[in-house]
C-alpha cells in the first residue's frame, strides 16, 4: 500500500489535538473520514481537514461519553479505510475495535484497550482472526527519548528493583482541562487512565508480571506492588486527583549498575502518535508483531482488572 488510509472514531479533545493533525500530517497516512456519534461534531472535525464525516446516533462525544451510539455510516468508512484509529472510551472502543478488525482493517488503538478482560480479549481474537495488525498507543513507547530509554534498560538487565509514579491533576483544584469532561476517567480513575502508562514502561524492563497487590488510600490515589517474571519487585502510584503543585510523572531503576531514570519532556502527542502511525504501517506492511500489540493492550487489562478486583472485592 503507498499510503494508509486511516478512519478516525471519535470527535473529543484526544481526537482533535492528537489523532486527527497526525493522521492528516502523516506523509504516508490519508484521513479517509471521521466517525462520531454526534452528527455535528463529525462534520466539524472533518470540515477542519478536508475529508468525509461519518456519524451515528446517541450522546456524548467521541471522547467523554460512555454509551455506543448509533452506528450508522460506520460500515461505509470502513469499507473505505485500511486502517482505524480511536479516540473513544475504552468499552466503546472494544466492540467498534472488534467489529473494525472483521472488516479487515489494522488498528491503532488508545490505551486502556477495555476495563474489563472479556471486552478487550474479544479485540484481540477479532484481530487474530482476521489477520490485521493492531498497535497500542502507550505514549512512552513511542516518544523518542523514553522509547530509547526502556529499550536500553531492557538490554542492560540486572536490576534489583523499580518504582513508577504517574501523578495527574485532571481532577485537582482548579484544573479546567477539556479532558475532565470525561465520565469513563472520572468513573475509573488513575488505575486504568495512567495505570497502563507505568505498566508499559515496566514490563519490557523487568518482564510480565506474576503477582500484583493492590491498595487504594484515598479515593483516586492507588499504590500497586508488582511481582515479575524476572524475580524483581517493583512499585507505582496512580492517580488524577493530585494538588497541581504535586503533579508529575516519572520511572526509577535501581540496580547492580546503579540508577537510571526516566527522560522527561515527551513531546507532542501529536508528533509522538506520528511515530505509532509509523510503527503500525510497518506492522502492516511486514506481518510482523509489535511489540505494543493488542495482545500487550489485552494483558495490561488483565493486570489491571486484577488490581480493580482487590481494591473492589466485585
Amino acid at each position: 500500500m503507498s499510503q494508509l488510509r486511516i478512519a478516525l472514531l471519535g470527535t473529543g479533545p484526544w481526537a482533535e489535538r492528537t489523532h486527527a493533525p497526525a493522521i492528516a500530517a502523516h506523509p504516508d497516512a490519508e484521513l479517509s473520514g471521521v466517525w462520531g456519534r454526534r452528527p455535528e461534531a463529525a462534520a466539524a472535525l472533518a470540515a477542519a481537514h478536508d475529508t468525509k464525516a461519518y456519524a451515528g446516533g446517541g450522546d456524548g462525544d467521541g471522547d467523554g461519553g460512555s454509551g455506543a451510539g448509533g452506528l450508522d455510516g460506520l460500515d461505509a468508512l470502513l469499507a473505505a479505510s485500511d486502517a482505524v484509529a480511536f479516540a473513544l472510551p475504552p468499552d466503546v472502543q472494544a466492540p467498534l475495535a472488534a467489529r473494525a478488525a472483521a472488516a479487515g482493517c489494522h488498528l491503532l488503538m488508545d490505551k486502556p484497550v477495555a476495563t474489563t478482560v472479556p471486552g478487550a480479549r474479544a479485540v484481540a481474537d477479532a484481530a487474530e482472526r482476521a489477520g490485521v495488525a493492531s498497535l497500542v498507543f502507550c505514549t512512552l513507547r513511542f516518544a523518542d527519548e523514553t522509547a530509547k530509554w526502556v529499550e536500553e534498560q531492557a538490554a542492560l538487565g540486572g536490576w534489583f528493583t523499580a518504582r513508577a509514579h504517574w501523578l495527574g491533576a485532571l481532577y485537582g483544584a482548579g484544573n479546567d482541562s477539556p479532558y475532565a469532561d470525561s465520565p469513563w476517567r472520572r468513573e475509573k480513575g488513575g488505575l486504568w487512565d495512567v495505570g497502563p502508562h507505568a505498566l508499559s514502561a515496566l514490563l519490557p524492563v523487568l518482564g510480565d508480571v506474576t503477582a500484583v497487590t493492590a491498595v487504594r488510600t484515598e479515593p483516586d490515589l492507588t499504590h500497586l506492588v508488582l511481582t515479575h517474571t524476572s524475580g524483581v519487585s517493583s512499585s507505582a502510584v496512580l492517580s488524577l486527583s493530585t494538588p497541581a503543585k504535586g503533579a508529575g510523572a516519572g520511572l526509577e531503576l535501581r540496580g547492580e549498575h546503579g540508577t537510571a531514570v526516566l527522560p522527561q519532556g515527551w513531546g507532542d502527542p501529536a508528533d509522538i502518535f506520528g511515530t505509532a502511525i509509523s510503527a503500525l504501517l510497518t506492522a502492516a506492511r511486514t506481518g510482523e508483531p509489535h511489540a505494543c500489540d493488542v495482545r500487550f493492550g489485552l494483558r495490561l487489562t488483565e493486570i489491571l482488572a486484577e488490581a480493580e478486583e482487590q481494591l473492589t472485592g466485585a
